[in-house]
């Protein structure tokens, strides 16, 4: 079985239930594949990233298998506007943040309730210096573990969705992003665009902000916000001490 997200924000959950812990956010139009289903819930496991969770059977309608495999074969388009709306004929709203799925618009058999859209979409691969402005449009986004949205945000949604929006794929955690790319050597051979990792003191990755000019990052922790960057780690301009320990810096694009 097959589903997509009919809803602006949906939770993804570590286990069935309500009080669960969100582990990442199903965002308007996205498409998965329904492994397991419960009376109330339902096992997914998201197409653009294979990330898997709980979703509740209501927060989401039923694709078919070809449906699925137009929709993941079909470039993306996504909505490029912090915020925008879909109309149905009847004038019915629908909100969807940045980043939302746009692609089944142009597929009658997914397209049921004849949504309309109107406002600035992305599609395709753009440059590696459009990276950072559109991490930008996220600054002081508040932190919220497994946020993908302006309304709040975690540090590797906030990486995915910056890259997603220019045509680039990460992985969800920053542990799994960590794996993509070729890891760099030292600073002053990054660009602006490429990934900064740091882990805690057993050594794992638990972090990630990008790269700008000048030693300088945009991360998310508090919200997301603008530190320097050093051989240490990240530097936070407002506390004055080091945040988070480097551990590898890697050149994705």
């Amino acid at each position: 079985m097959f589903g997509i997200c009919n809803l602006a924000i949906v939770p993804l959950r570590l286990e069935p239930s309500d009080r669960s812990e969100m582990t990442t956010q199903v965002l308007f139009g996205e498409h998965f594949k329904i492994l397991e289903q419960t009376e109330n819930w339902s096992r997914i496991e998201l197409a653009f990233d294979g990330y898997n969770g709980w979703i509740d059977n209501k927060q989401y309608r039923f694709i078919s298998e070809a449906d699925y495999t137009t929709l993941s074969s079909t470039p993306l388009v996504l909505n490029a506007d912090l915020i925008e709306y879909l109309t149905t004929p009847d004038n019915q709203l629908i909100s969807v943040p940045i980043g939302s799925s746009l692609t089944f618009l142009d597929h009658p058999s997914i397209n049921t309730e004849n949504f309309i859209f109107e406002g600035l979409k992305t599609s395709g691969i753009t440059s590696k210096q459009q990276l950072l402005q559109t991490a930008f449009m996220y600054l002081n986004t508040p932190y919220l573990w497994g946020g993908k949205t302006p309304f709040g945000i975690d540090c590797s949604g906030f990486t995915q969705m910056v890259y997603k929006l220019n045509g680039y794929s990460l992985l969800r955690d920053a542990s799994q992003q960590a794996t993509q790319g070729e890891a760099l050597s030292f600073i002053e051979e990054s660009e602006p665009g490429d990934l900064a990792f740091f882990d805690n003191e057993e050594g794992r990755i638990v972090h990630v902000g990008i790269i700008m000019e000048d030693n300088h990052i945009i991360h998310g922790h508090g919200k997301v916000r603008i530190d320097r960057l050093d051989h240490l780690g990240i530097y936070n301009i407002d506390t004055k001490r080091h945040s988070h320990k480097l551990r590898v810096i890697k050149k994705i694009i």
